[in-house]
């Protein structure tokens, strides 16, 4: 039914692992860019550059993709953003297309860029359009990668992609400015989202893929409290939205069943402990659909 395309690079190794845990797994062959998936939603799997995803589902040679909303930004691509999918290579999801100058430069905001500056970028569309608004002209070279490498000798400025920044500060670069933020996208063809029929095969891939998201970071705790202390416990205890509580047969007791962070664990558990809770489980989640 569907043509999916999802992104190679970066990107992939995350992109996989995300399908696999939403019982989607993508299978591998030796053909590496025509992998397969045993789903009846899915006919077809590509394995492309995120840069060119959002113009071929555009254009309608896939139906469905993952890629970031700066190439669909970069491209100027006219899709369905069916979802935010906030994952990455580094898992925050989130990344940042900025503007960087050696530390050395006496350019502390873009208004210091000096006129017809050198910059290179992989996103030129994006650069014209920040320095158009800016009203400073400057030379534009397009870098196919390692474009932090072209500075100072190269290049007197860079417009990049970064998750934490730490690569630029390594080569001895500084943010000045953050043009955009972007995230992956599921991103779906104009004329696929009004089919209803492929519109409903979407809606329920990306409840699966979302599912999987939301339970990152996330655990399941179960514990047991007797009656007298059980006010004090709920007290303290977090939950997505209230926590489940239900009478042992026969008994004093009420067990608990609640959704908490995974980084919460290590205080709240002794905390649990302190408050009379007993027989505490630590489970792990796979899926959480809202």
């Amino acid at each position: 039914m569907l043509n999916l395309v999802l992104p190679k690079g970066s990107l992939e190794e995350q992109t996989l692992m995300l399908f696999k845990q939403a019982d989607l797994e993508i299978k591998k062959t030796a053909r590496d860019y025509n992998p397969t998936i045993d789903d009846p939603r899915i006919d077809k799997i590509k394995i492309l550059r995120p840069q060119e995803i959002p113009k071929y589902i555009e254009e309608g040679y896939f139906d469905i993709g993952i890629s970031g909303r700066d190439w669909v930004v970069e491209s100027n691509s006219d899709v369905v953003e069916v979802a935010d999918l906030p994952y990455s290579k580094r898992g925050s999801g989130k990344v940042k297309i900025v503007v960087a100058t050696p530390i050395e430069k006496h350019i502390n905001s873009a208004g210091d860029i000096k006129p017809y500056s050198r910059v290179a970028t992989e996103y030129p569309n994006i650069t014209k359009a920040y320095f158009d608004k800016l009203g400073i002209p400057v030379k534009t070279y397009f870098s196919y990668g390692a474009t932090e490498a072209k500075v100072p000798e190269i290049m007197d400025i860079i417009i990049d992609v970064t998750e934490t920044g730490s690569t630029l500060r390594r080569n001895g670069l500084k943010i000045i400015d953050i043009i955009m933020e972007s995230n992956s996208k599921l991103l779906a063809n104009k004329e696929c989202w009004e089919d209803a029929e492929k519109r409903r095969a979407i809606e329920q891939l990306k409840t699966l893929l979302l599912s999987v998201i939301e339970a990152r970071g996330k655990v399941l705790l179960d514990m047991n409290v007797i009656e007298d202390k059980l006010e004090d416990l709920i007290q303290i205890l977090p939950a997505l939205k209230k926590p489940t509580i239900s009478k042992l047969y026969q008994s004093d007791y009420y067990a608990i069943e609640t959704v908490v962070s995974k980084s919460e664990v290590n205080i709240l558990i002794p905390m649990l402990k302190e408050k009379g809770a007993e027989d505490i489980l630590e489970l792990n989640i796979s899926k959480i659909v809202h």
